[in-house]
C-alpha cells in the first residue's frame, strides 16, 4: 500500500502517457476499419477521409466511450487476486499499455492492420502469466477471442460475396445499370442506415447509460435506416447518367450513386468504431486512476473519468491524422482493387458481421472483419483479384500480435517492478 501512496502521482501521469500513447495507436491502425474502403473505392479522399474521422471518431469517443469493457477489466485475469498486492495490478495495466501501443507502432509503421483489441489482450495475458502465475490467467476466454480469428473474417466475407454478387445480378448485368441502380440503391441504402445504427447502438450508447434491449435497438435502427434513405435518395437524384464512349452501360454513373452510400457507411462507421475501441486506450488508464484515488483498493466496476475519455478522444485524432495513412492504403488498396460498390459491400458485410457478433456475445476484432469482406469482395471477382503477397503478410501479423504483446507486457512490468520496487 506504501507504493501506492509514495508514487500514485507518478503512476497516474505515466498512465495517461501510456493511454494517450495507445489511443495515438487506436488512431493510427484501426481507424482504416472505417476510412480505408471510401478511400481505396476513391469515394473520397484521403484529406476528406481524415476529416470525417477526426470529427466522427472523437464524437463516438466522446459521448459514448463510457465504461470499460468487461474482457479487459475482468474477464481475462480477476482483479481480486490482486488485492492484497495493488502495486502488481498497476505495474500490470502500465504494462499493457505500453506494450500494446508499442507493438500498434510497430504495426502502423509497417502499414499492418493489426487488432488493437487482440493487442490489450495479449498485454494483460502476458500480465497476468507473469505476474500471478498461469493459472491466474482465463484461458477460457482467450480462447474464444483466437477463435474469432477465423470466424469473424469467414462470416464478412462470405456476406460481403453474397452482397457484391447480388449487386452484380439486379444492377451491373441489368439492361439498363443506371436505371436499375436508381431503383435498387434505395434498398441498399436503408440496408446501410439499418445496419450501422445497429452497430453504434449495440456496441456504443451502451455505454452513456443508455441502455437499450436488443429490440429497442431494431426499432430504432428501422427509423434511422428509413430516415438515411430518404437523405440517400435526394443526393442521389441529383446523379445523372452520362454515357461516353468508353462507358457506353454508364458504369460510372451507377458507381457514382454508391459513391452517396461510402459517405454515409464512413461517418457512421467512424463514430461507432470510436465509441467501441477507445477502451482498449482508456480501460487500463482508468484501472489505475481507481486504485491510485482509491488507495489500492481494487474495483473493477468503477466508472470512468469523463476526461480520460477526452484524452482518448484527441489520441485517436492525433494518431489518424499522423499516421492513418498507412494502414489505410493497405486497407484499401493493398488486398484489392476497390470501386464504391465493392467497398459498399465489404462495409456493410463487416457492419452485418459486428452486429450479429454483438447479439450472440463473441468478441471479435473489426479488423479482422473488415479484412474479410474484402476478400469476400475480390474472390467474387476471382482469386486473381486478389494480392496474396500483402493477404500473407496481414495474416502473419495477425497470428503474432498476441505474442508480441504479451512478450513485451512482460519486458515492461519487470522494469516497473524494478524501477518502483
Amino acid at each position: 500500500m506504501s507504493i501506492i501512496a509514495q508514487y500514485g502521482t507518478v503512476f497516474i501521469v505515466l498512465a495517461c502517457l501510456f493511454g494517450f500513447f495507445m489511443a495515438w495507436g487506436v488512431g493510427a491502425n484501426d481507424v482504416a476499419n472505417a476510412m480505408g474502403t471510401s478511400v481505396g473505392s476513391k469515394a473520397l479522399t484521403i484529406k476528406q477521409a481524415i476529416f470525417i474521422a477526426m470529427v466522427f471518431e472523437f464524437l463516438g469517443a466522446w459521448l459514448a466511450g463510457g465504461e470499460v469493457t468487461a474482457t479487459i477489466r475482468g474477464g481475462i485475469v480477476d482483479p481480486a487476486l490482486l488485492q492484497g498486492s495493488p502495486e502488481k495490478f498497476v505495474y500490470g495495466m502500465l504494462s499493457a499499455l505500453l506494450a500494446a501501443a508499442v507493438w500498434l507502432l510497430v504495426a502502423s509503421a509497417r502499414g499492418w492492420p493489426v487488432s488493437t483489441t487482440h493487442s490489450i489482450v495479449g498485454a494483460i495475458v502476458g500480465f497476468g502469466a507473469v505476474g500471478l502465475g498461469i493459472e491466474a490467467v482465463e484461458w477460457g476466454s482467450v480462447g474464444v477471442i483466437a477463435s474469432s480469428w477465423l470466424i469473424s473474417p469467414l462470416l464478412a466475407g462470405t456476406l460481403s460475396f453474397v452482397l457484391f454478387k447480388s449487386v452484380q445480378h439486379f444492377i451491373f448485368e441489368a439492361r439498363d445499370p443506371f436505371a436499375a441502380a436508381k431503383r435498387t440503391v434505395p434498398v441498399y441504402i436503408f440496408l446501410v442506415g439499418f445496419m450501422v445504427s445497429m452497430v453504434t447502438l449495440t456496441k456504443g450508447l451502451t455505454h452513456v447509460g443508455l441502455s437499450l434491449t436488443f429490440a429497442q435497438s431494431l426499432l430504432y435502427s428501422v427509423l434511422l435506416g428509413g430516415g438515411v434513405t430518404v437523405v440517400g435518395i435526394v443526393l442521389g437524384s441529383r446523379i445523372k447518367s452520362e454515357r461516353r464512349a468508353l462507358d457506353p452501360f454508364g458504369y460510372a454513373g451507377v458507381e457514382r450513386v454508391f459513391a452517396v452510400l461510402m459517405v454515409f457507411t464512413a461517418c457512421a462507421m467512424a463514430f461507432a468504431h470510436g465509441s467501441n475501441d477507445v477502451a482498449n486506450a482508456i480501460g487500463p488508464l482508468a484501472a489505475v486512476v481507481s486504485v491510485v484515488q482509491a488507495n489500492g483498493m481494487i474495483d473493477s466496476a468503477s466508472p470512468i473519468p469523463w476526461w480520460t475519455l477526452l484524452l482518448g478522444g484527441i489520441g485517436i485524432v492525433i494518431g489518424l491524422a499522423t499516421y492513418g495513412h498507412r494502414v489505410m492504403a493497405t486497407v484499401g488498396t493493398g488486398i484489392t482493387e476497390l470501386t464504391p460498390s465493392r467497398g459498399f459491400a465489404a462495409t456493410l458485410a463487416a457492419a452485418s458481421t459486428v452486429v450479429l457478433a454483438s447479439g450472440t456475445g463473441l468478441p471479435i476484432s473489426t479488423t479482422h472483419t473488415l479484412v474479410g469482406a474484402i476478400l469476400g469482395v475480390g474472390l467474387a471477382r476471382g482469386i486473381a483479384a486478389l494480392n496474396l503477397g500483402v493477404i500473407g503478410t496481414i495474416v502473419m501479423s495477425w497470428l503474432i500480435t498476441l505474442p508480441a504483446g504479451a512478450v513485451l507486457a512482460i519486458v515492461f512490468f519487470f522494469l516497473f517492478r524494478t524501477v518502483f520496487g
